[in-house]
């Protein structure tokens, strides 16, 4: 059953519009994709990325990261309670939680996530990075999957695969700028294994021989959970696969590039061109129809409580119908993003030249 306060929704398009403008200006790759998912999941997408980003500005912005994290919980509270903060992002956040019946322990779990990072939290294996990047990122991609009105636990299971990879992306990708603000997600255990004391290096960090062999194994890892959600993304409205395989094999490519700079990710940072972008893009397109369909598998055991959040969250949810996107539309949306990326690649090429990549760690794709 669908909450009453839903018949007077808390957010008015202007503040849909204004989490628009704020994912247009925060991520313009994710902005682009997003231009590939019908309209009915377009819009609260927007609203999810708001919200995400919002959370992670103010976890950063904070003198005490703590103090942030304790007070994006309480505005966590009141959107569940359909009290929101009179803000654009808490409205439009309220609203899309009960109209897709998102369980609150999802949201609850990326804030986890950030608690930790204001820890300082450091982890032991891979599995303690997978536990981070399940909070982080795995959310992210388990509400996407409601909101293309999908709640099978297989099809989130591998959403949650896909997050995760992406996560472990992410950290390839950044270690230098995190070693530089004091942070190191790599497995120390791996560290070790090749000689390196976690303390010592972060006081220094550099790269060598050691670094890029722990870096090759990380990627190997997210490599397997790329392939491993392909199969959730077969399962996904017809309408939204093209976005959803746009961002898997876009993602997936910041791995190649770092792998094509000696795995060196410690004093350069990796980012993909413009044209190759609209090169994955066309491969997108083209593959969705045809991305297998496999077996259900068990979800990663650091992922299994999001799943089960969701099996245990049935009632009052309105679901969108995206997998009658006709064809015609799906054409014009491809056209769209070509365009956006054709005006994108040499501001990025640019920035990229000039060093001033965003850091955008969790949801920048």
């Amino acid at each position: 059953m669908v909450p009453i306060w839903l018949e007077n929704p808390k957010a008015s398009e202007e503040d849909v519009a204004a989490c628009r403008a704020m994912i247009r200006q925060g991520s313009r790759t994710f902005f682009a994709a997003s231009l590939l998912l019908p309209c009915a999941v377009r819009s609260p997408a927007y609203t999810l990325y708001a919200f995400c980003r919002f959370a992670d500005d103010e976890v950063d912005g904070e003198d005490s990261e703590k103090d942030a994290v304790a007070r994006l919980r309480e505005r966590l509270a009141l959107a569940y309670e359909g009290r929101p903060l009179p803000t654009a992002t808490d409205r439009a956040f309220a609203d899309m939680v009960a109209r897709y019946a998102i369980p609150r322990a999802i949201p609850e779990a990326l804030l986890e996530g950030l608690g930790w990072d204001t820890e300082g939290r450091r982890y032991e294996d891979l599995s303690g990075v997978f536990a981070y990047s399940a909070r982080v990122a795995a959310t992210v991609g388990a509400m996407m999957t409601l909101l293309m009105g999908v709640r099978d636990p297989d099809t989130l299971a591998r959403a949650c695969d896909l997050g995760v990879a992406m996560q472990i992306t992410n950290i390839c990708r950044d270690i230098g700028e995190d070693a530089r603000m004091g942070r190191i997600y790599m497995p120390l255990a791996w560290m070790r294994e090749e000689g390196l004391d976690p303390d010592a290096w972060l006081a220094d960090p550099v790269f060598d021989e050691r670094i890029a062999r722990v870096v090759a194994r990380m990627l190997a890892a997210a490599d397997v959970l790329y392939t491993r959600a392909e199969a959730g993304i077969a399962k996904l409205p017809f309408g939204c696969r093209p976005g959803i395989l746009a961002a898997r094999i876009m993602y997936a490519e910041i791995g190649r590039v770092i792998e094509a700079n000696g795995l060196d990710s410690v004093s350069q940072r990796a980012y993909v061109p413009g044209r190759r972008k609209l090169e994955l893009l066309a491969r997108a397109f083209a593959a969705a129809p045809l991305v297998p369909k496999a077996e259900p598998s068990e979800p990663l055991a650091e992922t299994r409580f999001l799943v089960e959040a969701v099996e245990a969250h049935q009632l009052g949810r309105i679901r969108p119908d995206p997998a009658r996107t006709a064809w015609w539309d799906l054409n014009r949306r491809v056209v769209w993003v070509l365009d956006l990326f054709e005006r994108l690649g040499q501001r990025e090429i640019s920035a990229a030249d000039r060093g001033r990549g965003a850091r955008f760690v969790r949801l920048e794709t």
